[in-house]
């Protein structure tokens, strides 16, 4: 992203000091770039749409109807449901160390238009619609490397001069806003499952991972729990959840893991109870899902 960003120098030089914007439109969407240049507090930040927000550097305080005092630093994601307010703060931001950050203003109807084909296959595998957006709360979260992967692309999609700019700009918000809606809707499916592990096969499959994260995947075991062939096991997980079972129990791993390591458990700990054969390989595949080491993980600031 910064070989990008610096090829923008001349457009981002300051006309304020505060949340110095540039934009770039797109279909169904608008990427916006901040820096800012000094010390502020409780800068207001709203859309009428959903706005997700990634920091690029420096870092950020963000105050919300529900939460005070949220720090946001680089490699995480903030997401605000459209209207919803955010007052921001800007404690270490100067004229020679911007605060730089980035938005990207997606329509309610491309969101509409992807939540209703995620709430299809939902309802065809669990008989329900799942709610996989809050309508009001904020989404704060550490990003994965796919994430940041996916972010660095949609900017050089976006103010690239590209005859295929405007499709590639739509393949990569679709994919942005399945990716947000997967994360919310991940805790619902979850609490979903807890709450009637036997509504179906799959349900039973996602139920028993979820209770023996530290074990092997046994694929016939859960085959047989979900009621279906090896193949057909496969098809339909990977077609609801949008990844292998073996993906997703990585997932499930990492999530699990990144809690733990902020409520201070040790990381030789941690790696024990989630089932991994030594603290390396732990260490490695932490840091290849979010970009960073478990140590550092559990030294950032909650």
């Amino acid at each position: 992203m910064s070989q990008h960003l610096a090829s923008l120098a001349a457009l981002r030089r300051p006309s304020q000091l505060v949340e110095n914007r540039i934009c770039f439109a797109g279909p169904n969407a608008e990427l916006s770039i901040y820096d800012t240049y000094e010390q502020a507090q409780k800068v207001s930040l709203k859309s009428d749409a959903l706005l997700y927000c990634g920091m690029i550097k420096g870092a950020k305080v963000m105050h919300t109807h529900y939460q005070h005092d949220i720090p946001f630093m680089p490699h995480e994601s903030f997401i605000l449901a459209p209207k919803e307010e955010v007052f921001i703060d800007f404690p270490e931001a100067q004229m020679e160390a911007p605060t730089t950050c980035l938005t990207v203003e997606i329509s309610e109807e491309r969101v509409a238009q992807i939540c209703d084909r995620m709430n299809d296959i939902n309802s065809q595998s669990f008989g329900a619609q799942l709610p996989l957006l809050d309508a009001n709360k904020p989404l704060h979260t550490l990003h994965t490397q796919g994430t940041q992967q996916l972010i660095n692309r949609l900017v050089s999609d976006f103010v690239q001069n590209d005859p295929d700019r405007d499709l590639l700009v739509d393949f990569g918000v679709s994919e942005l806003v399945t990716r947000i809606l997967r994360y919310h809707g991940r805790e619902t499916l979850l609490n979903f499952i807890r709450s009637m592990p036997d509504n179906n096969g799959l349900s039973a499959a996602l139920s028993f991972i979820e209770a023996n994260l530290a074990l092997p995947l046994d694929i016939d075991h859960l085959s047989r729990l979900a009621c279906m062939s090896r193949s057909r096991f496969y098809q339909e997980f990977k077609r609801h959840l949008a990844c292998t079972p073996s993906e997703y129990q990585h997932q499930r791993r990492m999530t699990v893991a990144l809690d733990k390591l902020k409520q201070h458990h040790s990381v030789t700990q941690v790696s024990m109870e989630l089932g991994y054969q030594s603290l390396s390989h732990f260490s490695r595949r932490f840091h290849q899902h979010y970009g960073m080491s478990p140590r550092q993980a559990q030294n950032q600031p909650s």
